[in-house]
């Protein structure tokens, strides 16, 4: 089970599930990553928090501990 905190620089997955509870899996679905979207991870911030990824066209950075519960798939 791959996460998007997983997923190197450069590279794709999709959505296959989001495994948060309550306010957290919220916040994640109305940044736009939902079940089936595909998203590339563009960049990882020299500490390694935040992750810029490109989604629906648009860029958005998310924290490492809230991509840990989106599970992707290559």
């Amino acid at each position: 089970m791959k996460t998007l905190r997983d997923i190197p620089v450069g590279s794709s997955a999709t959505v296959t599930k989001l495994s948060g509870q309550g306010a957290l899996k919220r916040r994640i679905m109305d940044m736009g990553i939902t079940k089936g979207v595909s998203v590339h991870v563009d960049k990882v911030a020299p500490l390694g928090d935040p992750i810029q990824v490109t989604v629906r066209g648009y860029e958005l950075s998310i924290r490492k501990s809230e991509a840990e519960n989106v599970i992707v798939e290559d």
